[in-house]
């Protein structure tokens, strides 16, 4: 909290004062992000970038994280100022569920960014055509601290598996999941990530070995039912990895940038407009930042409110928020 006060002061100084002095003292902002094999880490040093090029007096930097849950008990602990975040981690942080039931984190939403796919990977020779082969296998489930755990257990949960009983389930990152996979240490790997993700097309490029990704959208109406409209059913195309032709369902969550309910308005108006003005930037960096539009903005993809420096742009541009 004291770092965080301290970076608004500085704040005031750089956007209220406007003066020379003023100008020299920089706001230094932590941004939570992923692992290096995933998107949110390349996104987060675009955005990193774009914040310290064009927010006056301010430098962000991008971190190598865990994933949603790290970045999340990070902003509640005063560790990073922004954060990239599924949003079903988000709506258990902010409302003191899950793995933050001793934790609550005050959060509100910066924007919805795009949409986060899960992906359950596995290779040609491992048996696996289906989700219910997975029963007996060895099996990585996500990174602890992840999103992709969260989410991983719960379609394993909501297909009628035991994570725990029916599978021997490995904690790993993506690119460290890959590798395993890659020398035969385990027989499919789950990942929630943008479309495409490195360490995937990574695997499927590999010599001798075949990408197939296992259909898995049926288990988004039973995740609903429990966890509420935060997953829909969705697909990945045909070719989005090399030698995977088959188009192929799978379940979908928005992700999100989040801020601490006290972040300093005028900074996150800043940000919130930059990304949709200088989005070009971004898209450069991961064609899936191109999902980051203002529709996407009020159509339920973020079950938090949303800063109210975020609004204030949003109002500018015509939207009705609330």
């Amino acid at each position: 909290m004291k770092r965080w006060i301290s970076a608004l002061v500085a704040v005031v100084a750089a956007f209220g004062l406007g003066t020379a002095g003023a100008q020299d003292k920089k706001v230094r902002l932590s941004i939570g992000t992923g692992g290096t094999g995933g998107v949110y880490y390349p996104l987060g040093g675009g955005l990193a970038a774009m914040i310290s090029k064009y927010v006056p007096g301010v430098e962000a930097t991008a971190e190598v994280t865990a994933g949603s849950i790290a970045n999340l008990q990070l902003i509640g602990s005063g560790k990073s100022e922004i954060a990239f975040t599924m949003a079903d981690a988000a709506w258990d942080a902010n409302n003191g569920l899950e793995k933050f039931k001793e934790a609550k984190v005050a959060l509100r939403t910066l924007v919805v960014f795009y949409p986060n796919r899960m992906h359950v990977v596995t290779v040609s020779g491992t048996g696996i055509n289906k989700f219910a082969d997975l029963k007996g296998k060895r099996v990585s489930t996500g990174a602890p601290a992840s999103g992709t755990e969260v989410m991983a257990l719960r379609l394993i949960e909501a297909s009628g598996l035991d994570p725990n009983k029916d599978m021997t389930r490995e904690r790993l990152s993506v690119a460290e999941s890959v590798n395993a996979l890659k020398d035969g240490k385990i027989d499919a790997l789950f990942w929630v990530g943008g479309v495409p993700t490195a360490a995937i097309s990574d695997l499927a490029s590999t010599p001798g070995k075949t990408i197939k990704l296992i259909d898995h959208g049926d288990g988004a109406e039973a995740m609903r039912k429990k966890y509420g409209p935060l997953y829909v059913k969705n697909r990945i195309l045909a070719n989005a990895y090399p030698g995977e032709t088959r188009e192929t369902t799978n379940v979908d969550v928005w992700n999100l940038i989040v801020v601490p309910e006290k972040a300093d308005e005028n900074l996150v108006y800043q940000i919130t407009k930059i990304m949709f003005e200088k989005k070009d930037e971004l898209v450069k960096v991961h064609k899936d930042a191109s999902f980051l539009d203002l529709s996407s903005q009020m159509t339920g993809g973020s079950p938090i409110p949303f800063h109210p420096g975020a609004v204030r742009y949003f109002k500018e541009k015509g939207l009705k928020v609330q």
